[in-house]
């Protein structure tokens, strides 16, 4: 894995693809619901590793987690704009 040279604390892999919330926006509904589907799959995926003690970056478990609430987040955000006009 390769890092930035960043202080042990603030180590962030490369290689870990963030969604960041301007990058949903511009995901169709459709998108959006099946990247939460897969993300929702990859998080059990990583809580049954790391009960198993087999998880190699614990972090990652914490990355999808705001993932999936960024995209629940703009998800609530759209149904209220529909919703309000």
């Amino acid at each position: 894995m390769k890092y930035l040279a960043l202080s042990r604390h603030h180590r962030r892999c490369i290689d870990m693809p963030v969604l960041k919330a301007n990058e949903i926006r511009k995901m169709s509904r459709e998108e959006r619901l099946k990247r939460l589907e897969e993300l929702r799959a990859e998080l059990i995926r990583l809580r049954t590793q790391s009960a198993r003690g087999t998880l190699d970056n614990p972090a990652r478990i914490r990355e999808i987690r705001k993932a999936i609430a960024r995209i629940l987040t703009i998800e609530n955000e759209e149904a209220r704009k529909k919703g309000s006009r």
